[in-house]
């Protein structure tokens, strides 16, 4: 895990790693870099090891169950809900992560999957126009719909009026 940014200041490349430590090693950095190119028809993967998986999702299911403080039971749920995303075969190719087109539908899972772990845990107080009744009465799919409802969309309006 080479975890240092910029790139140029990373503690190795990923192509050091597949040269040293052989083709079945896993790389995950906190930079950005390519895949590499094994032979046989076999890819190195370049993970970006980068915590946009999991907090966006964590802050939001903490803020929208109400809840005062975010426990260990709460990291689990996300960390075990992104897991979920990773298939036995992509494990065996060494990708760690999902792909980041999913990134919105995943953070809208780890937000629904805090709020779950929120009320299990007696600890989801509510927000706004949801309560925490509200919250324990919802299914699952509720919760993800209630969570995706409230996410920010990055979309914005003109500020020059074209005529």
């Amino acid at each position: 895990f080479a975890m240092s940014n910029p790139t140029t200041k990373a503690e190795c490349t990923p192509e050091d790693v597949f040269k040293y430590v052989g083709d079945n090693a896993v790389f995950a950095s906190g930079s950005p870099f390519s895949n590499v190119t094994l032979g046989n028809g076999r890819q190195g993967y370049a993970n970006q090891a980068n915590n946009m998986y999991l907090f966006p999702g964590i802050g939001l299911g903490a803020l929208l169950s109400g809840a005062r403080h975010i426990t260990d039971g709460m990291l689990q749920s996300a960390a075990e809900c992104l897991a979920s995303y990773i298939t036995d075969d992509e494990i065996r190719k060494g990708i760690l992560f999902p792909s980041i087109s999913s990134i919105r539908h995943i953070t809208a899972r780890v937000g629904a999957a805090v709020v779950r772990a929120a009320v299990d845990e007696d600890l989801a107080e509510g927000r706004c126009d949801v309560d925490a009744r509200d919250l324990k009465s919802m299914t699952e799919a509720d919760t993800v719909d209630f969570v995706a409802r409230k996410m920010w969309y990055p979309i914005y309006s003109p500020l020059v009026n074209d005529k």
